[in-house]
């Protein structure tokens, strides 16, 4: 695996650099923060988190998200907040990465990312095992990336 922009206790799954900065553990559950670089014109497929609000805070780069339908973007210094039980997704637009803060409301997700890396899975080649993993972390996956409009 090569190095992280993110230093060396940061892990990559498909091109993004995640390294958890507050962990569920020292929060007592309640939430955890994790500090992510997505690559321009990159972004997960829609998906819903059902037990999890997640609240983006944009460091650099622009990103559009799409919110139960709606389209808008944020740059730096933005926010995007999503409620659980609410299908969403997001996309770098910027030519620079995207770095923001993901905070979720409770913590536990960060474990997804860690086994999305240490299995090495590829959307969509692995989807199977991903959407096993993110069974177990409260999420399912519902359309596909958010594309140009």
């Amino acid at each position: 695996m090569s190095q992280s922009v993110l230093g060396p206790d940061a892990l990559i799954w498909n091109e993004v650099h995640y390294r958890t900065i507050l962990e569920t553990a020292q929060t007592g559950g309640t939430m955890s923060v994790t500090d992510s670089v997505s690559p321009p014109r990159s972004g997960p497929p829609r998906h819903i988190h059902h037990d999890a609000d997640e609240t983006f805070v944009i460091l650099t780069g622009d990103c559009e998200f799409w919110v139960d339908g709606e389209r808008f973007t944020r740059g730096p210094g933005e926010t995007a907040f999503v409620p659980r039980g609410i299908e969403h997704t997001f996309r770098v637009v910027s030519d620079i990465p995207s770095r923001h803060l993901v905070i979720m409301t409770p913590g536990g997700f960060e474990g997804f990312f860690a086994e999305m890396a240490d299995q090495n899975c590829r959307i969509p080649e692995d989807m199977p095992a991903i959407e096993k993993s993110a069974k177990r972390h409260h999420l399912t996956f519902t359309g596909p990336p958010l594309e140009d409009a």
